[in-house]
């Protein structure tokens, strides 16, 4: 808590002996937002769609010349085309008790417009119009997770108390080393990270310092490690790279409904039939993501997989991604598509039963079972770079170690 000293002098000035000291008077800081609600009456909403600035405060009751010349005002403290729809907005209201009607009229004071979590702008409705910029506090805080797989993943991480963030952030890390839809039960996951926090709530993991992935004897480590070459990647301790030339999955956060074989029973005709590909089962409107850099060879209709993408990586390797409800926007055929990037969203079109991704690899045109693609490692770190990664990992082992529960 911050404290506010004022010191009351009596008497006239230059009076050495007429003036006394006083206690302290103790002040509430202000809050964030710059003003105190004192008295005031909230009442919070939402921005709507389509709403411009103005129609919102002439909404929250400002005129529609004061709602203008505040605009104006702006400048270039906010942007008003970029206020979003669903942003919360709260306006806080005095009461006149001198209106000359029957009922005390209500007189918008401010209003704050929260952009996130973490901060947004207020707005001076009353008297002089004003506009500035606020932040909440952020506390970042160093944190541990030890979780051993019994169910899956997002079932075991949250039940441990992880954020939503980190298991996506995970996720990401071992997207080329780890299957997440063949997780087993005994899978382990430490993950040593700092999150944010703001109001109590978690606005962000950032950064993963170090995680260890374990099945059985095999462990996986997953080192943060800047190489001073734009920002840092994890590595493996001998210094190979964690980002390979494949993705694990097209998607992320599904199960699969169908595996790779030569003798499958077609759901829809019954026949026994090859199915060369991986089927994901995933709600209608999922992104699909391409899971290496390539280019688009088609994006069309085909016999039985509707909606299709097909992906020429390089010279050995193609894929495609079928029953898609629609394609993310400028796919088409001959366009460059980076690894990660979404070509298109999970359906049901072509001959399906349900909402998923049918999934396809071919190596120098034969089939290959996705789930056992071995995706080609990145460029590895460089080799002066070694020695340090090693101190590096030897740290962050010694501090995960110290804080497992034996």
């Amino acid at each position: 808590m911050v404290f506010a000293t004022i010191v009351i002098s009596y008497g006239c000035r230059g009076n050495k002996e007429s003036r006394r000291n006083v206690p302290e008077v103790l002040e509430e800081p202000l809050p964030p937002e710059g003003f105190r609600v004192g008295s005031l009456d909230l009442m919070e909403d939402k921005v709507r769609s389509g709403e411009a600035f103005t129609s919102l405060m002439t909404r929250l009751g400002m005129s529609g010349d004061d709602a203008f010349t505040l605009a104006q005002a702006c400048d270039t403290v906010f942007d008003v085309r970029k206020m979003r729809a669903g942003n919360t907005v709260r306006a806080y209201y005095s009461i006149d008790t001198l209106a000359t009607d029957t009922t005390a009229a209500a007189v918008l004071e401010y209003v704050v417009y929260m952009k996130d979590r973490t901060g947004g702008t207020v707005f001076k409705t009353s008297d002089s119009l004003a506009v500035w910029n606020f932040s909440r506090p952020v506390e970042t805080v160093r944190k541990f997770v030890d979780v051993t797989i019994s169910s899956s993943l997002w079932n075991d991480m949250s039940a441990a108390g992880a954020p939503a963030s980190l298991i996506v952030a995970l996720s990401e890390i071992y997207a080329w080393s780890v299957d997440f839809f063949a997780l087993q039960e005994g899978d382990r996951f430490k993950i040593l990270y700092d999150e944010s926090v703001c109001d109590s709530v978690v606005v962000s993991v950032d950064p993963i310092y170090y995680a260890e992935f374990e099945r059985g004897e095999t462990v996986i480590p997953a080192i943060l490690f800047d190489q001073g070459d734009g920002g840092g990647r994890y590595w493996k301790e001998d210094g190979s790279s964690l980002r390979k030339a494949f993705l694990k999955a097209p998607l992320k956060f599904t199960r699969i409904s169908s595996g790779f074989s030569y003798h499958r029973k077609h759901p829809v005709s019954g026949k026994v039939k090859p199915h060369t590909a991986v089927d994901y089962a995933a709600p209608t409107g999922t992104p699909v993501m391409s899971i290496g850099d390539g280019t688009v060879l088609s994006a069309g209709w085909t016999n039985g997989g509707g909606n299709t993408v097909k992906i020429r990586h390089n010279a050995t390797y193609t894929t495609s991604y079928m029953h898609l409800s629609r394609y993310a926007k400028g796919i088409k055929a001959g366009v460059r598509v980076s690894q990660g990037d979404v070509i298109g969203y999970v359906g049901a079109t072509g001959v399906a039963t349900g909402p998923h991704l049918d999934f396809r690899v071919w190596k120098d045109g034969t089939p290959v079972n996705p789930l056992t693609l071995d995706s080609p490692s990145g460029e590895p770190i460089k080799s002066e770079n070694l020695a340090a990664l090693d101190s590096v990992h030897t740290v962050y082992k010694h501090i995960i170690d110290s804080l497992i529960v034996r």
